[in-house]
């Protein structure tokens, strides 16, 4: 058991993202305006509504700018679509076992849908927070109008902030990736020839080299510039480099690497003559995606319920937390799944600290709360990429401060809630996991399909290809 579900490792740090600031920023951006709005108001209460909507700038970093605008669209309708469902229930009913069932049945579609069109990062972890919380928050039908127009002007701020820096950096998620591409292509390459373990930088690096790719692909349907045509060279440069690592040289991969970056031109490489280069395999129809996840539904379905329920049981006012926490855990197998659960409850317990050691200051007025709230905003995405339970530690503060927006509560009863329903949601969810088997999904990395092509093609060589120096950053894993 200790082998299939091992704790080593479980909490180590990575290496923070070359963009960890930018989902920290829009964060900020996103959510700033509306809160500030209504602190000048008098009516923080509605603030669950505007963060509904803000928190979308989180999602679609690394996509072009094309592939990013129609990617968060979605998302703030699945934002909104989530959110209204939940307000009408909570209209019609103030069951709490009726609540946790469709706050379930919400959190299954939420995981399958963002699973299935690969949004990534958060996932569909703030669109279930949302629509879990605001089930069990007082509603009547006049009010949802008014509640999903904040939501939805929010949203549409997130929409400006995510998009903003296309102004400046028009291509910049492709040049990311094609840098990251190369650089990680060097170092395999540099693994190779001095006889290193080339195992993780293989992995590593056919990783980058399918971000790049798809990153290029994904403009399809907008016309290529020439910005565009030039990255391509490179990716196919870094694709023969990965097929023949010790026929490639590293220097030149990495100068193209750095002249990348930024908005300077980028290095312009002779088209190799026969290689035949793939886009990213078409994923086919959502349908045909949403298919092989019912069982991953069926577990977030069960897991989330029976959370729910314990979570009623042991007379927690505040079931969604426990909710909320099993829908976090669910990943592609049981020993991942396991991982997060790890992550989470640590990343929990300590934020549950945090806020203690925060209350004081919070409760010195509403100024302070709102301020308190952007900076843990600030910090949760700034940290979360290193490691799930750091970026935690900010989020399950900013978390138990949100529910103070409509008036300060006595710190003990909270701590102790959230605590319980960490506990509860992470074990029942685990349980489920266990219980429903999601069939392993075998993936198909074809990044290095074009290499040996490319070779047969071409019979690379450093000596063939003098010029072969290919130089691109790719910034995205695949979501």
């Amino acid at each position: 058991m200790s082998s299939r579900l091992p704790l080593a490792g479980v909490l180590r740090l990575g290496r923070p993202s070359d963009i960890w600031f930018k989902p920290a920023l829009s964060a900020v951006a996103a959510v700033a305006p509306p809160n500030l709005a209504l602190l000048a108001l008098g009516r923080l209460d509605l603030a669950m509504y505007t963060m509904a909507g803000s928190l979308c700038a989180l999602y679609a970093h690394n996509r072009p700018y094309a592939a990013r605008a129609r990617a968060l669209a979605w998302v703030i309708l699945g934002m909104l679509g989530g959110l209204a469902t939940a307000l009408l229930a909570a209209s019609l009913t103030r069951s709490a076992v009726v609540l946790v069932a469709v706050g379930a049945a919400l959190a299954a579609v939420q995981k399958v849908l963002c699973d299935a069109t690969r949004i990534g990062p958060p996932g569909n972890v703030v669109l279930t927070f949302i629509s879990s919380a605001a089930l069990f928050v007082p509603q009547s039908p006049d009010r949802i109008p008014g509640h999903l127009g904040l939501a939805a002007a929010a949203g549409a701020l997130a929409w400006l902030v995510g998009m903003a820096p296309g102004l400046l950096r028009p291509h910049g998620p492709e040049r990311r990736a094609t840098a990251a591409a190369l650089n990680a292509v060097a170092a395999h390459a540099e693994a190779h020839v001095s006889g290193e373990d080339t195992a993780g930088t293989h992995g590593t690096a056919v990783i980058a080299v399918r971000a790049a790719r798809q990153a290029v692909s994904s403009t399809t349907g907008t016309p290529l510039t020439v910005t565009h045509r030039a990255l391509e060279r490179l990716i196919v440069r870094s694709e023969v480099a990965l097929a023949a690592p010790s026929d490639a040289d590293p220097a030149p991969l990495r100068d193209w690497a750095r002249q990348v970056r930024g908005n300077r031109p980028v290095p312009e490489v002779p088209h190799l003559t026969g290689v035949h280069s793939e886009l990213a395999p078409n994923s086919g129809p959502l349908w045909h995606r949403l298919r092989p996840l019912a069982p991953l539904a069926l577990r977030t379905a069960l897991g989330c319920a029976l959370a729910g329920y314990a979570s009623l049981a042991l007379g927690i006012g505040r079931p969604y937390w426990a909710l909320v926490t099993a829908a976090s855990l669910y990943q592609a197998d049981l020993a991942l799944t396991w991982r997060r659960g790890v992550q989470r409850v640590v990343g929990n317990l300590l934020g549950v600290l945090f806020f203690a050691a925060l209350v004081p200051l919070a409760h010195t007025g509403e100024v302070a709360l709102v301020l308190c709230c952007l900076a843990l905003n600030f910090g949760a995405e700034a940290l979360i990429g290193r490691n799930y339970w750091l970026g935690s530690v900010c989020v399950t503060p900013m978390a138990l401060l949100i529910t103070e927006f409509v008036g300060f509560q006595q710190p003990g009863p909270l701590i102790t809630e959230r605590i319980v329903d960490t506990l509860v949601g992470a074990l029942v969810g685990l349980a489920a996991a266990a219980v429903v088997v999601v069939p392993h999904r075998k993936r198909v990395v074809r990044a290095e399909r074009a290499g040996p092509r490319t070779l047969a093609a071409t019979g690379s060589s450093r000596g063939r290809h003098p010029d072969q120096r290919t130089g691109n950053t790719t910034e995205g894993v695949r979501p």
